[in-house]
């Protein structure tokens, strides 16, 4: 991969936000998957002799999971084991592949832990030798705009959670409410835990919002 090629892929990255992932055991809760493809790569990135590719995560195998108790959002997965199919090239002369191999996987595997994203499955693809180590590629494009002011009780109360810096609007509203139910969209500070920050944000927006309604959470950005 050039450089040219990965400055495309970071803006295809950032102008989609990719499917909505189970925060493992956090119910109604979903990380967006560029955001954890972001986090997996940087991961990935700190093995010696390694140049990052495509990172993709989806559901694993083809084990049934039954319907969850809450609302999931358009685009998510259910709650349910996930999968990490990996590309990355390696620097000729760095190790015998299978142990760089190996240590690929151990470090998306603990970043994927560190998420809160429940992994079971990693699938790595070699797709190029390099005679030397890639020169660093440059900052991909800044994180999207938070969204505006809001006294939106449901928004007062998620921006008082320890670990969220702010509300976004990427899929619409940062507060979406419908029947019954209600949405909120969120960036993570990138020294917290998602799934716990989701967590704690998740009840004080249950806390906030009408009584018996359904609420979900999607975290959008780990800054």
């Amino acid at each position: 991969m050039t450089m040219g090629d990965g400055w495309a892929t970071a803006v295809r990255d950032r102008l989609a936000p990719g499917r909505l992932l189970p925060l493992g055991s956090v119910a109604g809760a979903w990380l967006a998957e560029r955001a954890a493809r972001q986090v997996l790569g940087r991961a990935a990135a700190e093995v010696n002799g390694v140049a990052p590719g495509t990172v993709r995560i989806g559901a694993a195998g083809e084990a049934t999971v039954p319907e969850p108790p809450f609302p999931v959002p358009p685009g998510g997965l259910p709650p349910g084991p996930l999968r990490i199919d990996a590309e990355f090239a390696a620097v000729a002369g760095g190790g015998p592949l299978p142990e760089t191999a190996g240590e690929v996987r151990a470090a998306l595997l603990a970043a994927a832990t560190e998420l809160g994203l429940a992994v079971t499955e990693v699938d790595l693809r070699v797709t190029d030798l390099l005679v030397e180590a890639p020169a660093p590629e440059p900052a991909g494009p800044p994180p999207g705009h938070p969204a505006p002011p809001t006294d939106d009780p449901v928004a007062v109360a998620v921006l008082r959670v320890p670990g969220v810096t702010a509300l976004t609007n990427a899929l619409g509203r940062p507060v979406h409410r419908t029947p019954g139910a209600v949405r909120v969209e969120l960036a993570v500070a990138a020294d917290h835990h998602p799934a716990e920050v989701a967590h704690a944000a998740h009840q004080a927006a249950e806390a906030a919002a009408e009584a018996g309604a359904a609420v979900t959470v999607l975290v959008m950005e780990v800054r």
